[in-house]
């Protein structure tokens, strides 16, 4: 295995239990305020459509997976996953205010080794959860694997800006960060975690191919704020 996060699945686990009531916020933070926008854009290049049957990993809070479930209609059926009890239980408050519960199914389950059948969904997601697993190329397996032939999958996630101009300036506000969230009354050391796993994960070039090393065609990159983010989408084959 290939670790594309070295820190260990009960450190992240337990962070997130941390995290979970003020999730939200942060990310907000982290994305300068952007993120709502970074969704919209997503889920504009994914054209989920009415009927479809969706996954989405890492679900957290269930942003995305309430859109997928929104933009599927009732006769489609909409699942989130996530290993962590407390982001899932924050979820669900969501989910419920939403007015979804017969719509979206909240399941506890690691995002390398799915408990779905192959060929099982038209849509997978993952928003800003591929660079808190140990392997992202393992993730990237099991969601072909689950993908019906002709799904897509829609990566959102932190990236790094190429440009040279760019670039200090991004790594400034990452050293500044842990420091705005702990004016929030949330915990350095968490957050130095998020610095640290966002300035980490592969390049968004680097995440493309491991994508087509995994058999995706069609794969887009769409960069966000300069790429500070991006927007992956890629297709599996009809045959």
């Amino acid at each position: 295995m290939a670790l594309t996060n070295h820190h260990s699945e009960q450190e992240v686990n337990q962070m997130f239990t941390r995290l979970a009531k003020r999730y939200d916020l942060m990310n907000d933070v982290v994305s300068l305020g952007t993120q709502r926008r970074w969704r919209q854009k997503f889920f504009d290049q994914l054209a989920v459509f009415p009927g479809a049957d969706s996954l989405d990993l890492c679900c957290g809070t269930a942003d995305l997976t309430i859109k997928l479930a929104q933009l599927a209609g009732p006769r489609g059926c909409t699942i989130g996953l996530d290993f962590n009890e407390a982001m899932l239980a924050a979820g669900a408050e969501k989910v419920k205010a939403a007015d979804l519960n017969k719509d979206i199914e909240l399941v506890q389950g690691d995002a390398m080794q799915l408990p779905f059948a192959a060929n099982q969904f038209d849509f997978v997601t993952i928003g800003f959860g591929l660079r808190n697993v140990p392997d992202a190329a393992q993730v990237l397996a099991e969601v072909m694997r689950v993908l019906k032939p002709g799904g897509w999958f829609g990566c959102l996630e932190m990236s790094q800006p190429q440009s040279r101009l760019v670039r200090p300036f991004w790594r400034a506000y990452f050293q500044v960060f842990p420091v705005l969230a702990r004016t929030l009354g949330a915990s350095y050391q968490d957050y130095s975690y998020l610095k640290e796993t966002s300035m980490q994960f592969v390049s968004a070039a680097r995440l493309k191919a491991m994508m087509e090393t995994a058999g995706m065609q069609k794969v887009t990159v769409t960069p966000l704020n300069l790429g500070a983010g991006a927007i992956h989408c890629g297709q599996k084959p009809r045959s």
